[in-house]
């Protein structure tokens, strides 16, 4: 076996749970898959480049990448969306072919398959079934969407932040995953608050038993009480 199918089969092994194309036929995802090439992105890689984003399709085989807007006046930033394995971007230039004013940056070291996006667009013409695999990811990216304008909108801080953690816990090991290691800021960037709101709320969380907090990481250590307190709110 060649190094480039020795690639194709191990990229299609690490997505093999990607939405857009788990359900693919083996002919489709083959094609489709033959478009990309890997590409190594260091921690705090940013993009700004918007004609980057539209001249390009990522998917993301490792790393986390947050998805951002910022305010022109104040700076203020705004986390619409933490990317991690499986997930693709930009799927709006996709779509509309236009270009969308948001911009990336890595988390950590992160591993890109990357594609010209006119290439996909062709792919696309050429294979319309595939539409399908697409639009129930588009579909969902937009309820998390909607989900995450209510919360900021309807909801204090306390309840956006307990909301957060509880979101990105996994039920069955109780662990806090994709979120535990970001710093206050980040967590901050995520609701829509500032670090010292944040670190407040976190700080009575610790205190009360649900959650463990040390220079680098936070732990769930009482997810009942999480639910409980989230639970109250809702009632009131």
């Amino acid at each position: 076996m060649g190094k480039k199918q020795e690639l194709k089969v191990r990229n299609q092994q690490k997505l093999k749970d990607c939405e857009i194309i788990k359900k693919m036929d083996p002919k489709s995802k083959e094609s489709f898959l033959a478009l990309f090439h890997e590409e190594s992105w260091p921690k705090n890689t940013c993009i700004l480049n918007q004609e980057k984003l539209f001249y390009h399709f990522y998917i993301i085989l490792s790393g986390r990448i947050k998805m951002y807007q910022v305010d022109d006046v104040n700076g203020k930033e705004l986390t619409l969306f933490l990317l991690s394995k499986n997930d693709v971007f930009d799927l709006y230039c996709l779509l509309d072919g236009t270009k969308h004013n948001v911009y990336y940056e890595c988390l950590d070291d992160a591993i890109v398959l990357a594609a010209p996006m006119e290439d996909i667009r062709k792919w696309l013409k050429d294979n319309p079934e595939n539409y399908e695999q697409i639009l129930p990811y588009a579909g969902k990216q937009l309820r998390l969407l909607e989900d995450f304008v209510s919360d900021i909108t309807f909801a204090d801080i306390s309840t956006r932040l307990l909301n957060l953690l509880i979101k990105n816990v996994n039920h069955k090991s109780q662990n806090l995953e994709l979120i535990n290691d970001l710093s206050n800021k980040e967590i901050a960037n995520l609701i829509g608050s500032t670090r010292a709101v944040v670190n407040r709320h976190l700080q009575k969380l610790k205190q009360l038993g649900s959650i463990k907090v040390s220079r680098k990481k936070m732990e769930i250590k009482n997810l009942k009480l999480l639910l409980n307190m989230l639970a109250e709110k809702k009632e009131k």
